[in-house]
C-alpha cells in the first residue's frame, strides 16, 4: 500500500475534529434516551470549561507524569526496521502504570466526575484494560466503581477480572447477546438510564454521544503531543510520515493522530479486527463492512444485516470485538484520510511473536493488529513511521499459548 497521494484538496484548511455540533463530517452527534439528555447536556456544556482549566490540567499533568509514568518513551525497533526497510518508532503505551493507554482516559474523566459532584463511577470493558485502568483511578480517588463486562471476556481476561476486584470494583459479567463489548455497553447504559443522578459514565474510547468521541481524544492527545516533542529530539522533525494504530472503538488511534489529523505531510493508517476474514462472517472490520447506523448514541458505521440488526462482531482480540467504530474514524475513512488495513486473527499472531522475538517485546493482542498491517505497507528507506504500541501482552498470554 503505497501512501495517499490525493488527499482530499480544498481552499479551506482541512478539519477532520469534530464541529460545534458534536459531528465529524456526517458522523457523530447524541443519539440518546430522553432519561439521558439532562447527563449528556449536563456533560456538553462543562467538560471542555473543565478540562480546559489552569487547575485540572495541572492535576491531571501531574498525575500523568508521577502515576503513570508518562511521558511514554519513543523507542527506535532497529530490528523491526530492518525488517521493513524503514525507520519504524514505537510509540511504548504498554509501559505506562495498568499496562496500556486506557490510564490516560481513565484519570481525566473521573477528575472531571468529581468536579461535576458525582460519587458512583460505571464503566464497560472488553479486554479489561480500560476496566483495571477506571477501577485503579476509583481506588486512588476514593470513588464507587461498577464495570461491566462480557461473559465470553470476563473468561478469557479473568486475570484482569481479579485486578479489577482487588482494587476494589464490583465487576457485572453481562450475559445477553454475544456477552463481549457491545454487550456490556449496553448494560452499562441502562444502569446510567437507572441512576441519572449520581452516577458518571466513564466511556473507554472514542464512541458513544457526543461529547464522548471529543472528550476521550481531547484527553489520549497526550500520545500525540509526546510524539511530536521526541521525534523532534530524535529526528530533528516534529512529523513522521507514517503514523499507524489500531482501532476497535479507537482511542488510542485518536490520541495518536490528534495532533496531526489536519497536517497533509503525515499519512495515517488504521488496522482493524479481520477475525476469521471479512467474508467469513466472522470479523470485526467495521470500516470494511459497516454501514451508517446508530450504535451507543452515535451516528457512525456498524456492521449489520439488511434489516438494520447489529450483527454479533468477532476478533481474537477482546479489545477490538466491537461492531462500531468511532465517527472520527468513520469521517477519516469516509474521507479518505485514512488507509484502513483488515487484518486477520492470523496475522496479528505471526506479528505478536514477530515483535517478541525481535525486539523482546510482548504486545497486546489489540497492538498485534496493527503490527499485522507492517506487510501489508511498501515503505521507503527514508521513511519514518510511528507505531503505537496500546498495551502489553501480560493480559493475552492464555490465548496466545492456545493458539501457537
Amino acid at each position: 500500500m503505497d501512501k495517499l497521494t490525493d488527499m482530499q484538496t480544498t481552499e479551506a484548511p482541512l478539519n477532520f475534529l469534530v464541529d460545534s455540533e458534536g459531528y465529524y463530517g456526517e458522523f457523530g452527534g447524541a443519539y440518546i434516551p430522553e432519561i439521558l439528555h439532562q447527563c449528556v447536556e449536563n456533560l456538553r456544556q462543562n467538560y471542555l470549561k473543565v478540562i480546559q482549566s489552569e487547575e485540572f490540567k495541572q492535576e491531571f499533568n501531574q498525575l500523568l507524569r508521577d502515576y503513570v509514568g508518562r511521558p511514554s518513551p519513543l523507542y527506535l525497533a532497529r530490528r523491526l526496521s530492518a525488517r521493513y526497510g524503514c525507520k519504524i518508532y514505537l510509540k511504548r503505551e504498554d509501559l505506562n502504570h495498568t499496562g496500556a493507554h486506557k490510564i490516560n482516559n481513565s484519570i481525566g474523566q473521573v477528575l472531571l466526575a468529581r468536579r461535576m459532584g458525582k460519587r458512583r463511577i460505571i464503566a464497560e470493558t472488553g479486554a479489561g484494560q480500560h476496566g483495571v485502568a477506571t477501577a485503579t483511578v476509583c481506588a486512588l480517588m476514593d470513588m464507587e466503581c461498577v464495570v461491566y463486562m462480557g461473559k465470553t471476556d470476563v473468561e478469557r481476561q479473568h486475570i484482569n477480572v481479579e485486578k479489577m476486584k482487588m482494587l476494589g470494583a464490583t465487576v457485572v459479567p453481562v450475559t445477553s447477546g454475544n456477552m463481549t463489548l457491545k454487550d456490556a455497553t449496553n448494560e452499562a447504559i441502562r444502569d446510567w438510564c437507572c441512576h441519572p443522578q449520581d452516577t458518571y459514565y466513564v466511556i473507554g474510547s472514542t464512541v458513544g454521544p457526543h461529547p464522548y468521541p471529543d472528550m476521550v481524544a481531547r484527553l489520549q492527545s497526550v500520545i500525540s503531543e509526546e510524539i511530536k516533542r521526541q521525534l523532534l529530539e530524535q529526528e530533528g522533525r516534529d512529523c513522521p510520515d507514517y503514523l499507524m494504530a489500531c482501532v476497535g472503538g479507537g482511542s488510542n488511534a485518536a490520541g495518536t493522530i490528534y495532533h496531526y489529523i489536519n497536517d497533509p505531510r503525515v499519512q495515517i493508517v488504521l488496522a482493524e479486527a479481520g477475525g476469521k476474514g471479512i467474508d467469513s462472517g466472522m470479523t470485526a472490520a467495521t470500516i470494511a463492512l459497516g454501514k451508517l447506523g446508530i450504535i451507543h448514541g452515535a451516528k457512525t458505521y456498524v456492521i449489520q444485516n439488511e434489516d438494520g440488526q447489529i450483527e454479533e462482531p468477532y476478533s481474537i482480540s477482546a479489545g477490538l470485538d466491537y461492531p462500531g467504530i468511532g465517527p472520527m474514524h468513520a469521517n477519516l475513512a469516509k474521507q479518505k484520510r485514512a488507509i484502513i488495513l483488515p487484518v486477520n486473527d492470523d496475522e496479528a499472531l505471526r506479528a505478536a511473536y514477530e515483535l517478541t522475538r525481535l525486539e523482546g517485546i510482548i504486545p497486546a493482542l489489540e497492538s498485534a493488529h496493527v503490527l499485522g498491517a507492517l506487510p501489508k505497507m511498501h515503505f521507503k528507506p527514508t521513511d519514518v513511521v510511528v507505531l503505537t504500541v496500546s498495551g502489553r501482552g501480560d493480559k493475552d498470554m492464555e490465548t496466545y499459548l492456545k493458539a501457537k
